[in-house]
């Protein structure tokens, strides 16, 4: 998609400090962290919500749970908790419409964040 910013991230376009990358996931620090440890993982395919998932590409979860994973053990916050996010939809607060999930910790999160 030549808007998305992700796709961008993706295809080198625009710069992101890159902490985890396979063949089908890339994750990133967001550049506006609510949490010690905030990463971004998106699948490197364009799918522009959870909406859009199919029975042709939902296996791209299992790869993001797995990255997620990963990049919790790597951050040191594996053993204490984590928190996966995905807003799907304007309503829900999503703001790129690429796919994505927050991997947030660190930190004591509590109930919710808002």
């Amino acid at each position: 998609m030549d808007n998305c910013i992700f796709c961008k991230i993706i295809n080198r376009q625009i710069p992101a400090a890159v902490v985890y990358e396979d063949d089908r996931v890339i994750a990133f620090n967001d550049i506006n962290p609510v949490a010690p440890v905030h990463v971004i993982i998106i699948p490197k395919e364009h799918i522009a919500s959870a909406n859009d998932l199919t029975a042709g590409n939902s296996d791209i979860l299992s790869d993001v749970f797995l990255a997620a994973q990963k990049i919790a053990e790597k951050t040191g916050i594996a053993a204490k908790g984590y928190r996966l996010i995905n807003n799907c939809g304007a309503d829900a607060g999503q703001t790129v419409f690429h796919m994505h999930f927050h991997l947030l910790g660190g930190v004591v999160l509590g109930p919710k964040i808002i």
